[in-house]
């Protein structure tokens, strides 16, 4: 019998996922996907209108609820984005999955906002990283059917996803590890991560740092395993009978004998230093292991054929470097901050300046990539914004508000 979470989510996903729209609003762009895949041109108008919104569905803390998520609310609306990344995901705490009204109130968000947009797709994050409160969630039985296994009364086991010959583990910190995608609870870790995400209304998915994951996986034989089995779960039960994958590719793409594994690939932006001239920065193709000019061609998931698969870049966090506000050449760190920090402590009309740069740079350079824009994501500066970055226009609603809002709604047409 599957888990009560799973068959609430089921009934508000049902009540919404009768009618899609087949054209946005104003009837200009083309939104449809379905079982069968998505097209080059929809692909492309989704990653166009991408914007990162950390845990967008998911906004009650221990504390009760964000107090500027109405305020996101208004700003997805006002800049007409159509993707949101990042929306939610689990990094640890991962107990939180087995409690009814965590999944419950995501799909709850998700139908209001499919309300007011129906072509709207959010994102969850399938991410490198397992603690040991995953041994305090049940498997469901719809998992174990999924893999044509026998039911069996237990929960997930950490040790089970963990690499035989110890890589990554303990990688994050102790007892937060790597798992290893060759093994089997892995696996299931991810259908029941993937099945729970689909049936709250998600379409799409982020598999985060698949060659770390992918550490005894060499010809992506586990890989193409696994996405296979999130994708038949989407095919059966999904809003859109298909889910949009991507991950972090620093090899510029994930192919299996020429064919795609992801529908597009993401990547950091890997944004220059300028040491002549102080804090600022740019974008330069064969800058470390930047993606600008390196996706490779390949037979798409959905049977298209392309010389470079069309990617996203964003506006990444991943900590502080050993010196802050120090040129640190040929360094991911940008003056000693990861990407969106260092947005994040420019002056305003330095930060509109510079996502109207990388948004005309793409266009100009590496027209397959997209500029995924920041809209609400974590940083490791010193900050009065309660340690996140909003793009939103600062005001009453939300006083610690970037004000980058107005120049995305710009960029987009909107």
């Amino acid at each position: 019998m599957r888990s009560i979470f799973f068959v609430a989510a089921i009934a508000v996903v049902c009540s919404i996922s009768c009618s899609v729209p087949t054209q946005n609003k104003q009837g200009t762009d083309d939104y449809r996907f379905d079982k069968n895949g998505i097209s080059r041109q929809v692909l492309d108008n989704y990653l166009e209108k991408s914007v990162t919104m950390v845990s967008f569905l998911t906004p009650d803390n221990t504390r009760g609820r964000y107090p500027y998520y109405e305020d996101d609310v208004r700003m997805i609306k006002n800049i007409g984005a159509k993707f949101i990344g990042r929306a939610i995901y689990r990094w640890g705490g991962e107990s939180r999955l087995a409690e009814p009204d965590y999944l419950n109130s995501a799909a709850e968000l998700v139908k209001q906002m499919h309300e007011y947009d129906p072509d709207m797709v959010f994102q969850a994050c399938l991410f490198e990283i397992i603690t040991t409160d995953v041994n305090n969630i049940p498997i469901p039985e719809w998992v174990f059917r999924g893999f044509g296994m026998r039911y069996e009364e237990r929960n997930f086991s950490y040790e089970a996803m963990l690499n035989e010959e110890g890589k990554f583990v303990n990688h994050w910190r102790e007892n937060s590890s790597v798992p290893d995608i060759s093994k089997l609870e892995t696996k299931l870790w991810f259908y029941f991560l993937a099945g729970s995400y689909i049936n709250i209304g998600v379409d799409a998915f982020h598999i985060g740092q698949v060659e770390l994951m992918g550490m005894n996986d060499p010809d992506r034989d586990h890989w193409a395993f696994i996405i296979d089995k999130m994708r038949d779960y989407a095919r059966r039960y999904g809003r859109r009978n298909w889910v949009i994958i991507d991950a972090h590719t620093p090899y510029f793409g994930m192919l299996k004998d020429g064919v795609s594994l992801l529908d597009f690939n993401s990547f950091p932006m890997r944004i220059k230093e300028i040491p002549e001239e102080p804090y600022k920065g740019k974008l330069e193709a064969n800058y470390l292991d930047a993606l600008f000019l390196k996706s490779k061609g390949c037979i798409t998931p959905t049977g298209w054929r392309c010389s470079s698969l069309p990617y996203l870049v964003e506006f990444d966090n991943f900590g502080r470097g050993s010196e802050a506000n120090v040129a640190s050449i040929n360094s991911i760190f940008v003056w000693g901050w990861d990407e969106i920090s260092w947005l994040s402590l420019q002056p305003e009309d330095y930060r509109n300046e510079f996502i109207e740069y990388a948004y005309h740079w793409l266009k100009t350079y590496d027209p397959v990539g997209h500029l995924e824009m920041p809209g609400n994501r974590g940083i490791t500066c010193p900050n009065e914004s309660g340690g996140s970055y909003r793009a939103n226009t600062v005001s009453e609603a939300c006083p610690i508000g970037y004000s980058q809002e107005e120049t995305i709604k710009k960029l987009w047409g909107r």
